[in-house]
């Protein structure tokens, strides 16, 4: 569900994401110089407390990052270290006490809610379009519908996973001594994806010709290719603002993206209708929709590009080197693993579509309502997983590797809290819940039947989505991407089919595989999770910090 959910999206995932970065004031308070003089005779393994505000000056080039010793401080602290400082950090410091994880439950929950609003608005920039050009004509409608899914399927999909590579690098680098580390990994990411352009431009100005070898009829064909042709004017954009979302996120300013999404979602609305609807001197038609759509992620780029460079503290800002075209393996690597998270999860449900629709076509209409009711209460768990992979990130870049462990089962906890509540939800509302799509007794009747699997299927999701944000946030893609290949590939998909056509399950057939498919990944996730060496995950930090920080002395030579 990750996946399709993200390709909805303009660019989380996409992917997450305080509302706005807590800092303490530029003078510590006498309680801070005390806590700082009480923490300066704790004994030598407690890490120390670091400044709470970031400033404009980059840590030392010379400063020593070396493995921590059973005796001897994690992290020396120095002046120049930025610092997320959360109510209630401060006072807990037993990792089992309850206070403590009630503390990560308010932190995660303040970290979820500018997120969950800035996809529930990102997903208007994806269907406005579908609801403009809908009422052209049926053909416009499946040109447009075959078109937007291309492009998710072969850009949108695999840029968000991609970019999933700076879940790992990026929060653990902002709390660490060398915090301008987030601006170079997002410049080097920038690189990355601006290589990965190149493909898809191929792919997408002979969209006609590909899907006409499909069988596809050659009137939608066209609409499709025309619709990629002219969305790809916002392409880059697209690309660039995944970045520029995960630079702002590792710093704890989640609320940048959601204002920034605020002010661009109703201009691509009153575009899509003017460009499509409006008076005759500005009317398009068809290509307004997607004209609209590409000056809508143009518009995100410039306004983060301004937010960046004019409003945001410099702290995390690297100035552009040679340097930004080195170590681009790395993200290569992680990059990979993460499109096969994410492009694998989003096939998958594209053939349980194809599936329905080879069941008739109340089955195909009974799969959309489903599908859509469980993309929606999916934003909630993602927006969730995203505020984890950015909360444990920090706190790893933090050396915090008791707290990194509470915030992950905190996490996970409260994902499945939530999907008791749309399960709960499902099951109440299940015999007139498809009325809010559909009005055919047929279709209501069958959705009814299916919800109670929905409901059972919420909760496997929901956690499954929680426990891939922990595991990007400990570099572990290539986990996810193999739970996610085997999950749908090898056990729900066949096994779904199986019971459908073979056994004439039909559409319950193909949604009892798939909640054993989520059943598995959540599962595994969260054995995964939970029996993760921390400090493993410390040392991590410290020998790609240690890797960097010889770089820039070879560069420095």
């Amino acid at each position: 569900m990750a996946s399709y959910v993200h390709s909805m999206t303009s660019g989380s995932l996409p992917s997450d994401y305080a509302t706005v970065s807590r800092y303490a004031a530029a003078h510590p308070t006498r309680r801070e110089q005390s806590q700082e003089a009480e923490t300066s005779h704790t004994p030598e393994n407690r890490v120390g407390r670091r400044p709470s505000r970031p400033t404009m000056a980059a840590p030392a080039a010379s400063q020593s990052l070396l493995p921590p010793m059973e005796n001897t401080p994690l992290l020396n602290p120095g002046p120049h270290v930025p610092r997320i400082v959360e109510r209630g950090e401060e006072s807990q410091t037993d990792g089992q006490s309850l206070a403590i994880y009630l503390a990560e439950l308010r932190i995660l929950t303040k970290y979820s809610l500018p997120v969950f609003g800035t996809h529930l608005l990102e997903y208007s920039l994806i269907m406005a379009p579908v609801l403009s050009i809908g009422h052209l004509s049926t053909t416009a409608l499946a040109g447009i519908t075959l078109g937007s899914m291309t492009a998710s399927v072969s850009g949108f999909s695999i840029l968000q996973g991609a970019v999933s590579a700076l879940d790992t690098m990026l929060p653990s680098a902002w709390t660490s001594p060398q915090p301008t580390l987030v601006g170079l990994w997002s410049q080097r990411m920038t690189v990355v994806l601006g290589a990965a352009l190149l493909p898809m431009y191929f792919i997408w100005f002979n969209a006609e010709a590909i899907l006409l070898g499909l069988q596809q009829d050659p009137e939608v064909a066209r609409l499709a290719s025309l619709y990629l042709r002219w969305v790809s004017l916002g392409l880059p954009a697209y690309a660039f603002n995944l970045v520029s979302r995960r630079y702002f996120q590792s710093q704890g300013l989640f609320a940048v993206p959601t204002r920034i999404i605020c002010i661009v979602a109703p201009i691509n609305a009153l575009l899509n209708y003017v460009l499509v609807w409006g008076p005759e001197p500005i009317r398009l038609g068809y290509i307004g929709a997607p004209i609209a759509t590409a000056a809508a992620f143009n518009l995100v780029c410039i306004m983060n590009i301004i937010y960046g460079v004019f409003i945001a503290p410099r702290t995390a800002w690297q100035p552009i080197s040679r340097r930004s075209f080195t170590s681009l393996g790395i993200l290569v690597n992680l990059g990979l693993a993460g499109v096969g998270q994410t492009a694998s999860e989003w096939w998958a449900w594209e053939l349980v579509a194809l599936a329905a629709s080879l069941l008739g076509p109340v089955s195909l209409a009974t799969q959309s309502i489903l599908l859509s009711s469980a993309s929606t209460t999916y934003q909630a768990p993602f927006a969730l997983s995203v505020a984890a992979s950015v909360r444990i990130g920090n706190l790893l870049g933090e050396l915090n590797s008791t707290r990194a462990k509470v915030a992950a089962n905190t996490a996970i906890l409260m994902a499945f809290a939530l999907s008791l509540v749309f399960s709960t939800m499902f099951m109440v509302f299940r015999k007139s819940w498809a009325y809010l799509f559909n009005d055919d007794p047929v279709v209501v009747d069958l959705v009814a039947t299916i919800l109670p699997l929905v409901a059972l299927f919420q909760v496997f999701d929901g956690t499954s989505a929680v426990t891939g944000g922990i595991l990007r946030a400990k570099g572990k893609q290539m986990t996810g991407a193999l739970l996610n290949l085997s999950a749908y590939y090898i056990i729900g998909i066949p096994f779904g089919a199986w019971l459908a056509f073979s056994w004439d399950f039909g559409l319950h057939g193909l949604w009892i595989g798939l909640t054993v498919s989520l059943v598995y990944c959540a599962v595994f996730g969260i054995l995964l999770c939970v029996r993760t060496d921390w400090d493993r995950e410390v040392r991590k930090v410290l020998a790609r910090l240690n890797a960097e920080s010889k770089a820039r002395g070879d560069d420095d030579v």
